[in-house]
């Protein structure tokens, strides 16, 4: 299949999406070695859960159907760039080629609000109140967990 044909593919998850009223217009595909691995639409209206953006579906879809967290080799498509919270699974997933087809500026257009965790990336603190708490209770937490040598991803 060619890049068009894959982000059709894309396309038809966010169609299926919105026409069934599950979330946004948000529609992605997990492709490895030319074949679709993962998909995924838009489901935060009917999970009721703000995690569920197309890109992390198709993320957690394709870690299912290759019995793996890592997607190393896996390039992604979906239908709008994705969210800073989309952008850090995407990353955590080793994906290392994403190709969308909207831009921010549309995804702004329609009444998305991700300019605001892009201001918040970039320290705008007013957006959001942190503040260190037990820090040594919590590096006593990483120390077992690091002596455990456990697998890292």
């Amino acid at each position: 299949m060619s890049q068009n044909e894959f982000m059709r593919e894309a396309l038809t998850e966010a169609y299926t999406g919105i026409r069934a009223g599950d979330g946004g217009p948000f529609g992605s595909v997990i492709v490895k070695d030319g074949q679709i691995v993962g998909r995924g639409h838009n489901r935060v209206l009917l999970q009721r859960d703000p995690t569920c953006h197309g890109e992390m579906e198709a993320i957690r879809d394709a870690c299912k159907t290759l019995g793996t967290h890592d997607l190393t080799g896996c390039d992604l498509y979906t239908t709008a760039e994705p969210c800073p919270m989309c952008l850090g699974g995407i990353l955590w997933a080793n994906i290392a080629r994403v190709f969308y087809g909207c831009n921010r500026s549309d995804t702004n257009e329609i009444g998305f609000r991700d300019e605001k965790f892009y201001q918040c990336l970039q320290g705008d603190a007013s957006l959001l109140e942190r503040s260190e708490c037990d820090r040594e209770s919590c590096l006593e937490l990483f120390q077992e967990y690091a002596n455990a040598s456990p697998e890292r991803y």
